[in-house]
């Protein structure tokens, strides 16, 4: 019976439902401190410090392979934006609309009668791949798909090894 009297005491009153008496409470609130110490952040500055180190030199060792795995997701994305043009006006930009057609209105028959006002990619500008040159588009494709995007890689010529690999959206 005592302990049933301890608990009503401990969880009713005006600040019942917390699990603290009310005196407890009180030294708690006032001994505690919030944020953290000059220590603990430092240390966690310290060890972000180390991590981008790490990633840092690993991704410096390998820039061929990073401009690579770009140019790859840079034409995926080419590759949706031209599948979600294909959706809505019926059929992919022609040869002579280009990629352009993806980031304005084209000028060039077929022109659009829904174009949306935002284009179909992020910003106003269509990208360049990684080595600073235009991605090719070709309307139809060299394998006699409906289009195709191309990168040719750190060389900027057909085939190539490595990083002068040409990168299609036929491949991906």
């Amino acid at each position: 019976m005592l302990i049933g009297v301890i608990l009503v005491e401990r969880f009713t009153g005006p600040e019942a439902g917390s699990g603290w008496p009310r005196q407890e409470r009180k030294m708690r609130r006032t001994n505690s401190k919030s944020g953290f110490t000059l220590l603990e952040i430092l240390v966690v500055v310290m060890i972000i410090a180390i991590l981008a180190s790490i990633v840092g030199v690993n991704v410096l060792k390998r820039p061929g392979e990073a401009r690579m795995s770009a140019a790859k997701m840079q034409v995926r994305q080419l590759k949706h934006a031209v599948d979600l043009y294909r959706i809505d006006q019926g059929r992919p930009p022609t040869q002579q609309q280009g990629l352009e057609a993806l980031v304005t209105k084209p000028v060039y028959e077929p022109v659009p009668r829904n174009y949306p006002s935002e284009g179909y990619l992020e910003g106003r500008k269509v990208p360049l791949d990684p080595w600073n040159r235009e991605f090719i588009y070709l309307a139809p494709g060299r394998q006699g798909e409906l289009f195709e995007i191309i990168s040719y890689g750190g060389d900027g010529e057909p085939g190539g090894e490595n990083e002068a690999t040409d990168i299609s959206s036929s491949e991906i």
